[in-house]
């Protein structure tokens, strides 16, 4: 049927150009150019109270500037309803000129430095500060702020000529957060005979990452899309292009379960390209890394890391159920070797280190990861260090007792250690059990059965070091049999929230951090 498909008896337009028409309805709904009237407006699959969908603009081609790689109208109507008393003092200094020696400003550093220091930085120019995004506050306490996040301008582009030495080379979609380009999109649809590995061929092939638009660090992911799949990448290589799939899962498997209408890849647009979404990933995921060798050496080289779906889930629904039940949880999630658990323990260590609360309060003191693995040791606390935005955040406890007490007395938020030197640092926490903690255990099951995490438990829940070491002592019976009768025995800690990654969670560990079914 040319591209059509008949589902319930009406004709449905599945080409590709219907794909991309529908990402840019879902984009637009509820904003300025929503094409629709709200009565004909479908529900999203995917969206939610958190990332509502929509609320974009849509912007043409022509408004694309290639030569400066940017979209001047958004990023002065941004800087115009936030910044407008530091934008008079500019004006002060350039007069007519104030506009267009800013653009080059912004593209200078964006070229510079990249997209996400300079959303995350801002920029200064002729002794004038400018910030570039506003994200979400930590606290709903300054109402100022929070305007200032609503301001943000996101705008979508289809069929963007982004050459300058060729005006007729385009791509399917882009995506701007205050006139900068963040996100570009390649869409197929198998029905036309095409699917997302011509999307990832396309990128390998026709576009030139010597083209500024396709420059590292410029656009923070480019996408390619069908109906089905979806996968990314953050480094344009010409034929080394590497690209990560960025799907939901099916069946413990790869790919997406069918929906019965619409898209399966509708999340992506629904939900991850969601207005709050994206600020929340620019703002708390998405990282600028330099490259380290085996000996943790630096290399010189940088690279972008971006959240697959699983780590992106994972963590924000962590987040979620934390704010929402505060310390006293136990969380057990099953992150396959191999798949990045390093990033999502890192990721998770510094959003539940500025947690808080509905009532403003913070949710956590301190922030304790421990791992049991010698070998990976170094490899996490150096993940944790390198995700940190904030110098001396994350501490590393590799030497003594006293070298938590100080890092914890000195504020240190994020503690990163390892199993086996916790036995002797544990007394140190004997004074501090009226703070609130996040454990994060990597590799639950060996971790939750050793006299060392024993140690910790017991610290944290008794008033006095002799009540912790009469409760500490020594049992001839299964370690973890032991753990598993103490945490029922005492109940949940009221102060102690536990985040365990595994592989392979036994039966004792998924009793351990279980929830009772209805039936017991």
């Amino acid at each position: 049927m040319d591209a059509q498909e008949r589902r319930g008896g009406m004709v449905v337009d599945i080409s590709e150009k219907n794909l991309e028409a529908a990402i840019e309805a879902a984009l637009l709904a509820g904003g300025p150019d929503d094409p629709t009237p709200a009565s004909g407006v479908q529900e999203p699959l995917f969206g939610d109270g958190e990332y509502p969908t929509g609320g974009y603009r849509r912007r043409k081609p022509e408004d694309y500037d290639r030569v400066l790689c940017l979209d001047p109208g958004p990023l002065f109507d941004f800087i115009y309803a936030t910044q407008p008393v530091e934008w008079e003092r500019l004006k002060k200094q350039h007069g007519d000129d104030a506009r267009q020696m800013f653009a080059k400003r912004v593209a200078s550093e964006v070229a510079k430095r990249g997209t996400l220091d300079v959303l995350r930085n801002g920029v200064k120019d002729s002794g004038c500060r400018f910030q570039l995004a506003y994200f979400r506050p930590a606290t709903g306490l300054n109402a100022t702020i929070q305007k200032l996040y609503e301001a943000n301008v996101f705008t979508v582009v289809r069929q963007l000529h982004y050459s300058d030495k060729d005006a007729g080379k385009s791509l399917d979609m882009a995506l701007f957060l205050n006139g900068l380009p963040l996100f570009t999109a390649e869409l197929k649809n198998p029905l036309t005979g095409q699917n997302v590995q011509n999307a990832m061929t396309q990128y390998r092939k026709d576009r030139d990452p010597h083209e500024p638009l396709f420059a590292f660090g410029r656009c923070l992911a480019h996408f390619a899309v069908d109906p089905d799949l979806v996968y990314m990448t953050t480094h344009l290589q010409g034929a080394d292009t590497r690209f990560l799939p960025f799907n939901r899962g099916r069946d413990r498997g790869a790919g997406n379960p069918p929906v019965w209408k619409g898209f399966a890849t509708a999340y992506l647009w629904e939900r991850v390209w969601a207005r709050d979404s994206v600020l929340n990933l620019v703002q708390h995921f998405i990282q600028m890394i330099e490259v380290e060798d085996d000996k943790g050496r630096k290399t010189g080289k940088r690279r972008v890391i971006f959240p697959r779906y699983h780590q992106l889930d994972a963590v924000r629904r962590l987040i979620a159920d934390a704010k929402d039940k505060g310390a006293g949880q136990r969380y057990l999630i099953q992150h396959s070797a191999g798949s990045g658990k390093s990033n999502s323990i890192a990721w998770l260590a510094h959003q539940l280190s500025v947690l808080h609360d509905d009532e403003d309060t913070r949710v956590f003191d301190s922030i304790i990861v421990i791992t049991d693995r010698r070998v990976l040791d170094r490899q996490l606390q150096a993940t944790v260090r390198q995700f940190q935005q904030t110098l001396g955040i994350v501490e590393n406890i590799d030497k003594t007792s006293r070298q938590l007490r100080e890092a914890l007395e000195t504020g240190k938020t994020i503690v990163v250690t390892t199993l086996q030197k916790f036995p002797v640092i544990a007394g140190e926490m004997g004074v501090l059990v009226s703070k609130r903690f996040a454990v994060i255990v990597d590799e639950a099951h060996s971790s939750q059965s050793g006299e060392s995490t024993k140690s910790l438990k017991t610290v944290l829940d008794c008033d006095s070091l002799e009540e912790a070491a009469d409760n500490d002592a020594p049992e001839a019976e299964d370690l973890e049999d032991r753990i598993a009768a103490e945490m029922a025995s005492r109940g949940r800690l009221p102060n102690v929230s536990w985040f365990a990654f595994t592989a392979t969670p036994k039966n004792k560990t998924l009793e351990l951090f279980g929830s009772p079914k209805p039936g017991g």
